[in-house]
C-alpha cells in the first residue's frame, strides 16, 4: 500500500486502533484519530505520545475535519456497522476496514486466523506455542498483541485469533489457514441478527477471502454442513469423516490426510481438560501439521502447554478440593463446555453476573448431570434459579457478593469449586479478567 501522505483516519483509542495508527504514521501517511468518548485520565499519556509522533487526536466526537478527506478509515473493534460514525463515513464513501485487514495487506508474512464463538483464544495460543517450536510465530489479534505491532518483526506466521466484530471489517484477508471452533448464539444485536453474526465469521472461508485450507468443527452441525462449501482444502476435526480430518480413537488423538492416519498423542499426555480442549488440541494439530511441524515436536509442544489465564484454569488445590477459574466463560455455551469437563464428583459451580438472556434448557440439563450444588449471584441470578428449579435442580445457595460466593463454596469441601459465570461481568466488574482476578486472589487468600 501506498500511505504516503494520504490522510487516514482511525476509529477509537483502542489497543489496536493505537497500533493501527502508529503503524501508518510510520509508512508516512498523515494520521488522525477520532474517538467518540471524553478524554479520560487514561487517555492523556497515549495522545501526548500520538502527538509527539505527529497524529492528531480528538475526543469527545467524531468531527467533519477530521472525517473529510480520508482515503480510508481504520476502525477498533467495537464500533458497530449501525453506528453513526459508520453511518456517516459510508454516506462519505470512505472505506472501513479492520487493524487485521491493514495488517494484511502491509505484510506478506501469512495468517493463521482462528474464529469461532468459544476455544479462539486457547486455540490461537496452543496453536503460536506449537508452531514456535520451528517458526517465528506470534499469537496476536483479539489475544496478544495487534498485528499492525509486530509487522517489522521477523515473522513466519501471525496466529491470529479473529472476533466477528474484527471479521466485519475485513474485504481482502485471506489467511493461509482459516479455522472455525464452533458456532453458538452471541453478540445479537452488535450485528443486528444472528445470520449477520455467522456471515462475519463466515468470510474467511470463501471467495474472495478464501484460504488455502479450511478447518471447520464436525460436530458442530451448523459448521459441518457449511464446510461442503467452503473454499480451499478442508479439513474437519472432532470426527473421522472424509479424508482430511483429526479425530479422537482409543483415547488418542489422530490426524488424517489423504486418507492416510497417524496417531499423534494420548489424550493422558494432555494438559487441558473436557472435550471442548481435545477439540481445541485437534485444531492445532491440523494447523500445525500443515505448517510441516513434525509429530515428536507436536506432542513435545502439547504437553508442554500452559492453559490461558480465565480459560478453565486450574490454579490452587486445598485439601482435595480443585479450583478453576473459567471467568472467560461470559454466556451459557461457554459454561457447557467447562461444565460437561467434570464427571462423577462433587462440583460447586459459582454462576451469575449480567444476563445476556439466552436459553438456559441445555444449560440447566449439565448442571443437572454434572453440578451438585450451584451458587448465584448478580442479575441474572432470579432467572438462573427459575429455571434450574423449573428444569429439576433445587441445590441452590443464593448470595449477595462474589466474596459470599467464595466463601461458601470453600465452606462445602467440594472436589471443585468452578468459576464459570455464563454471563457477562460488568453488573459487578470491568470485565472478565477482573472478575477472575478477583476470584483468583480471594481463593488463594482464603486457602493460603
Amino acid at each position: 500500500m501506498d500511505l504516503k501522505n494520504k490522510k487516514i483516519l482511525v476509529l477509537g483509542l483502542s489497543k489496536s486502533g493505537i497500533a493501527a495508527a502508529k503503524c501508518l504514521a510510520k509508512r508516512g501517511a498523515d494520521v488522525y484519530i477520532t474517538e467518540g468518548k471524553d478524554a479520560k485520565e487514561e487517555y492523556k499519556s497515549k495522545i501526548q505520545d500520538l502527538n509527539n509522533t505527529g497524529i492528531k487526536v480528538e475526543t469527545g466526537g467524531h468531527s467533519d475535519d477530521f472525517i473529510n478527506g480520508s482515503v480510508f478509515a481504520v476502525t477498533s473493534p467495537g464500533i458497530p456497522p449501525h453506528s453513526k460514525i459508520m453511518k456517516k463515513l459510508n454516506a462519505k464513501n470512505i472505506p472501513v476496514i479492520s487493524e487485521i485487514e491493514l495488517a494484511y495487506k502491509l505484510t506478506k508474512v501469512p495468517f493463521i486466523a482462528i474464529t469461532g464463538t468459544n476455544g479462539k483464544t486457547t486455540t490461537t495460543a496452543l496453536t503460536a506455542h506449537i508452531l514456535s517450536e520451528v517458526y517465528n510465530a506470534v499469537p496476536c489479534g483479539n489475544y496478544g498483541l495487534p498485528p499492525c505491532d509486530m509487522l517489522d518483526e521477523d515473522l513466519d506466521y501471525f496466529v491470529c485469533e479473529c472476533s466477528s466484530f474484527q471479521l466485519e471489517y475485513t474485504k481482502e484477508f485471506a489467511p493461509k489457514i482459516s479455522v472455525f471452533t464452533n458456532f453458538t448464539p452471541d453478540h445479537i444485536d452488535w450485528h443486528e441478527g444472528l445470520e449477520n453474526y455467522f456471515n462475519a465469521k463466515a468470510k474467511i472461508f470463501k471467495t474472495p477471502q478464501a484460504p488455502v485450507y479450511s478447518v471447520l468443527n464436525a460436530q458442530d452441525e451448523k459448521l459441518l454442513d457449511f464446510s461442503k462449501h467452503c473454499d480451499g482444502e478442508v479439513f474437519l476435526f472432532d470426527g473421522d469423516i472424509g479424508q482430511n480430518c483429526s479425530y479422537i480413537k482409543d483415547d488418542a488423538i489422530y490426524y488424517k490426510r489423504y486418507g492416510t492416519a497417524e496417531k499423534i498423542i494420548d489424550l493422558k499426555d494432555c494438559p487441558l481438560i473436557g472435550h471442548h480442549n481435545y477439540q481445541n488440541v485437534m485444531c492445532a494439530i491440523i494447523c500445525a501439521k500443515l505448517t510441516g511441524i513434525e509429530n515428536d515436536l507436536l506432542r513435545h509442544a502439547i504437553m508442554t502447554f500452559k492453559v490461558p489465564e480465565h480459560r478453565l484454569e486450574k490454579f490452587a488445590q486445598s485439601g482435595k478440593t480443585v479450583f478453576y477459574n473459567d471467568s472467560k466463560a461470559t454466556n451459557p455455551e461457554a459454561s457447557l463446555v467447562a461444565i460437561r469437563s467434570f464427571n462423577n464428583c462433587d462440583v460447586a459451580l459459582i454462576a451469575g453476573g449480567r444476563d445476556k438472556n439466552t436459553d438456559l434448557t441445555e444449560f440447566c440439563d449439565a448442571i443437572k448431570k454434572h453440578i451438585k450444588t450451584v451458587i448465584l449471584l448478580g442479575e441474572a441470578a432470579d432467572r438462573f434459579e427459575t429455571n434450574l428449579i423449573k428444569n429439576g435442580f433445587d441445590n441452590i445457595i443464593r448470595v449477595d457478593t462474589f466474596e459470599q460466593a467464595v466463601d461458601k463454596s470453600i465452606e462445602l469441601k467440594p472436589d471443585v469449586v468452578l468459576l464459570s459465570p455464563a454471563c457477562a461481568s460488568f453488573d459487578m466488574f470491568s470485565g472478565y479478567e477482573e472478575r477472575g482476578k478477583v476470584f483468583k486472589e480471594y481463593v488463594l487468600s482464603k486457602i493460603n
